[in-house]
């Protein structure tokens, strides 16, 4: 099976060996693509680890990432056709923002809370000993437990 795109990898190396012969800015629902040309044949820029064409919202972000990540300054054709705004093929999930919050907020509860473990490791008063602790609660449960009339 063949691979229908060019990741960016192969497409930096087939330009530093001058094997790409031009490329194309297609307009798609949702962004832009790009076609490269080889000899003969046009194979569009994919993306990581998937053999589907890469996507750029931006048309400026689309070539300002041929120009510094590719080395390539000339487009051949700039086709605007069947662009719109509108991405068909993305699928929105209507909870990413509550999970992104919920993400956030984990985040910065655990970093309090290891900064008050922390804090409790670096305190410089003595700790008190488990069976020191049980001996005056259980003197104070005593006490409450009289107050109350109960045994």
């Amino acid at each position: 099976m063949s691979a229908q795109t060019i990741d960016t990898a192969m497409a930096r190396r087939l330009v530093e060996a001058s094997a790409i012969r031009g490329a194309s800015i297609i307009g798609v629902p949702g962004g832009w693509s790009v076609m490269l040309k080889l000899g003969l044949t046009e194979k569009a820029l994919g993306s990581q680890r998937r053999d589907t064409p890469r996507l750029w919202r931006s048309l400026d972000t689309c070539m300002a990432y041929l120009r510094k990540d590719l080395h390539i300054a000339r487009v051949d054709l700039l086709d605007a056709s069947n662009h719109s705004e509108v991405d068909v093929t993305r699928s929105t999930r209507a909870d990413a923002s509550q999970r992104m919050k919920q993400a956030h907020a984990a985040a910065a509860y655990d970093k309090w809370f290891r900064a008050q473990v922390q804090a409790s490791i670096d305190d410089p008063r003595p700790s008190i000993p488990h069976e020191q602790v049980v001996v005056e609660f259980a003197e104070r449960r005593a006490v409450l437990r009289r107050r109350a009339g109960t045994k």
